[in-house]
């Protein structure tokens, strides 16, 4: 399971901390924008989800007895969403802040 926010720990080493990117000038494309890195973390926080889900359905069925595994999943999934929902947060307080603006 890689760590979608780079925040919880570097448990199965495939994935490091996200780091800024730069904004690009206009047709330049380089690096992948915010929309494209926000699509990308959600998508790993669903795969989080999924994991976790189908550890407790596996647990729940007898296919597996490691409960300490499980647990991990579970909260894997359960903080990189609180983190995610922080960040949708932090964005739209944003958007409220930059449409209050006067021009």
């Amino acid at each position: 399971m890689a760590d979608p926010l780079g925040l919880i720990g570097n448990v199965g080493g495939a994935s490091g901390p996200l780091r800024p990117v730069p904004p690009t000038p206009p047709g330049k494309s380089g690096e992948p924008g915010f929309k494209e890195l926000l699509r990308e973390q959600i998508e790993q926080v669903n795969q989080l989800q999924r994991d976790a889900k189908e550890a407790i359905e596996d647990l729940a069925a007898g296919r597996r007895d490691d409960l300490e595994s499980v647990m991990t999943a579970t909260q894997k999934a359960d903080t990189a969403f609180r983190m995610l929902l922080q960040v949708r947060n932090k964005v739209m307080d944003a958007y409220e802040e930059v449409k209050q603006m006067r021009i």
